[in-house]
């Protein structure tokens, strides 16, 4: 029961004693775990890289995969076995590997030090292994572990992510559309034959124009080049700045989206390629409505769209469905 007749406060102050807060303890950070994905991605893109390197050596396309050497391996178009019987092989791969990787690498990095900056704890990337992919590996991640307190600080870490690595991907781009030449005619057609996106087209021009490229390589189109592995990663890195700025679910594109006009957010998303959404969700972290995104940061949404229609592919993979691809994984 109170007391009926309280102390007299000598002081305001005594109104105003600080109230103790107490904050979750961030969970131990699992180095081993982020050290033993980025190894085992390394691996499996250093392997698919090595073979990359093999079949541009030998006039093959760079996804061709239907030699002798490759046959009976354990997993379908992993050359794991065709690799270790030759290890020298593997140091054909770091060109692919060290690309591919440094694109996640800047991509997932990007969002990390938005992150450090606003005060959110995230994860480190989580590497993503992948052997049955052509290219050894699905991507990397980080996991935010804390509130997002605001619009601004959401726009600024999802848009982070894709503008470095699609500046990553743009530089290598560059460089390495220069190494490739053209196909050969007796070249086989077999394994997967990539489509290309509106920057690699205006690349391509863009070398030729000032002399980089020269005769075929600079007349013929994309698909009937050569492209040197480093372009192979290039292309990885586009295909996967599409994913990202995909304007929907908690893609990075859809928190873009829920960043300038959150009431947006799921009319856009439900618009947005279903089958790919399928695999995110619809919900989004509790940030406050005000303040609004404004200002520069408006010219960098612009920014990003520009980025999604320079690197849209609608059919990655040229003459191979969805379908056909599964069926091809799971033959023997």
């Amino acid at each position: 029961m109170s007391d009926p007749n309280p102390p007299i406060l000598s002081s305001t102050t005594e109104y105003y004693r600080p109230v103790p807060v107490y904050a979750a303890r961030p969970p131990r950070p699992r180095y081993w775990l982020h050290a033993l994905l980025l190894a085992a991605t390394c691996f499996t893109t250093l392997v698919m890289g090595s073979r990359m390197q093999y079949n541009f050596v030998h006039g093959q396309p760079a996804l061709s995969f239907s030699d002798e050497p490759i046959a009976g391996e354990l997993i379908p178009y992993f050359p794991a076995s065709w690799m270790l019987s030759h290890p020298a092989r593997l140091l054909g791969g770091i060109p692919f590997a060290a690309t591919v990787m440094l694109f996640f690498v800047a991509h997932e990095m990007g969002h990390y030090l938005y992150c450090l900056r606003y005060g959110i704890y995230s994860t480190l990337p989580f590497f993503i292994p992948m052997p049955i992919s052509p290219f050894g590996t699905m991507g990397a991640v980080i996991l935010i572990r804390s509130p997002i307190r605001s619009r601004t600080a959401l726009f600024d870490i999802a848009i982070a992510g894709p503008i470095a690595g699609f500046v990553v991907a743009a530089l290598v781009l560059l460089f390495s559309l220069g190494l490739s030449r053209s196909l050969p005619l007796n070249a086989g057609a077999s394994g997967y034959e990539l489509s290309y996106p509106l920057i690699f087209t205006l690349t391509q021009r863009l070398l030729s124009a000032i002399g980089v490229l020269h005769g075929a390589a600079a007349l013929l189109p994309l698909n009937r080049l050569l492209l040197h592995p480093t372009a192979i990663a290039a292309w990885v890195g586009m295909f996967a700045t599409t994913l990202n700025l995909l304007p929907g679910g908690q893609l990075d594109g859809g928190h873009i989206v829920f960043s300038l006009a959150p009431r947006m957010h799921k009319f856009v998303s439900r618009l947005t390629w279903a089958i790919l959404l399928q695999l995110s969700s619809f919900r989004h972290p509790q940030v406050a409505e005000w303040p609004q995104v404004s200002g520069a940061r408006t010219w960098l949404a612009i920014f990003a769209l520009l980025m999604l229609v320079l690197t849209m592919i609608t059919a990655p993979f040229a003459h191979s469905s969805v379908p056909e691809m599964v069926r091809q994984f799971r033959q023997p």
